[in-house]
């Protein structure tokens, strides 16, 4: 093997790292350009001799040859009416959006493709789909189930791989993942029942979006099991204030509810603070059980009985899929739904 000479503290070239190597400089860019078809034992002499000679590959001339940024954007869309708390402030304080990054981030983080974190509300969207257009980025993991949002469905005119973080309210041609949601709703009311509830109610998440639609319908069938098919309903923003003025307000209406299925843990957050304020012990008055199994779970006094949705095995999968789809664009779209569980602390 060679050694790269002096060359005036100019920066090695794919050459230098041939000749260093052994091989030849197709060999080179084949390995630096992921080619699966390289040798194993190859593509080591290869990456050894990058490192030694320390070459950094021309990432912009490597994308007019591959047509890849080695990017992905996770893009939150939010149409910004469900509280009066701004956009990013709601965005960066929600646990979800961090456990969807991370879990992103353990599957492209291994394979050298950076995540770019876009937020996008209506004033911004066609700066966010300008910016999609112009290719800088390989593929979209998009994080919004409201019903109505225009994104998906633009995402797919652009023709840009995109995989969605739960059911889109029409048919797009893009891949989901998702957990059962209504299958989460009948294990809160199991164990509320269970527990000996008598008279449950719900605050339920915004029904724009079929996160709050699902849940609400998985409670509703479920209760019908139980000779309850009325049962007290709320709706609320998805936030700790919210669920805190719907806790007020249902109880306020209906003082005999003992059992309280909440439609994600910041709003349960709320609910069990609302209800020791005014008076009532938790669990032994209501009972709460939340959903998701966020941070705000452990944080919560008592701590919440909740419905676990393994977000950041979803994210991960959303992101296995957006490199499958980026690979191949015409693989079919898949549904992926995880199964929820049941995680039992001292609210229920």
């Amino acid at each position: 093997m060679s050694t790269v000479p002096a060359d005036g503290g100019r920066p090695p070239t794919l050459e230098q790292v041939a000749r260093y190597a052994g091989v030849s400089r197709s060999t080179v860019s084949r390995v630096i350009n992921a080619v699966p078809t390289v040798a194993p034992e190859i593509r080591e002499t290869v990456e050894r001799a990058i490192a030694a000679t320390g070459y950094v590959p021309n990432l912009a001339a490597r994308s007019l040859v591959t047509r890849r940024t080695d990017s992905v954007a996770i893009v939150i869309s939010e149409p910004d009416r469900t509280s009066g708390t701004p956009f990013l402030n709601r965005m960066f304080t929600d646990p979800y959006v961090g456990r969807v990054t991370a879990g992103a981030q353990e599957v492209l983080l291994p394979r050298n493709i950076h995540l770019v974190v876009i937020p996008v509300d209506p004033p911004a969207r066609h700066l966010v789909l300008r910016y999609l257009r112009q290719g800088h980025v390989d593929g979209v993991l998009l994080v919004s189930s409201h019903v109505d949002d225009p994104m998906p469905g633009l995402l797919g005119e652009l023709d840009i791989p995109t995989v969605l973080s739960a059911r889109p309210g029409d048919p797009v041609r893009a891949s989901y993942v998702d957990v059962d949601q209504r299958a989460g709703a009948r294990l809160a009311v199991e164990h509320l029942i269970g527990r000996g509830c008598r008279r449950l109610a719900t605050i339920c998440g915004p029904l724009d979006m079929t996160a709050g639609q699902d849940r609400l319908a998985g409670f509703r069938a479920a209760l019908l099991g139980y000779a309850q098919p009325d049962p007290p309903v709320v709706e609320a923003d998805f936030t700790r204030a919210g669920g805190e003025a719907a806790a007020r307000k249902l109880l306020a209406g209906h003082p005999d509810v003992d059992g309280l299925f909440v439609a994600n843990d910041l709003m349960a957050e709320g609910a069990v603070r609302a209800v020791r304020e005014l008076g009532r012990t938790v669990p032994d008055d209501v009972a709460v059980v939340g959903f998701d199994d966020s941070s705000a779970a452990v944080e919560s006094h008592p701590a919440l009985t909740t419905i676990r949705q393994p977000v950041e095995e979803m994210a991960a999968e959303m992101a296995r899929l957006l490199l499958a789809r980026i690979r191949d664009p015409h693989r079919l779209s898949r549904a992926i739904l995880f199964h929820p569980t049941l995680v039992v602390r001292a609210s229920a």
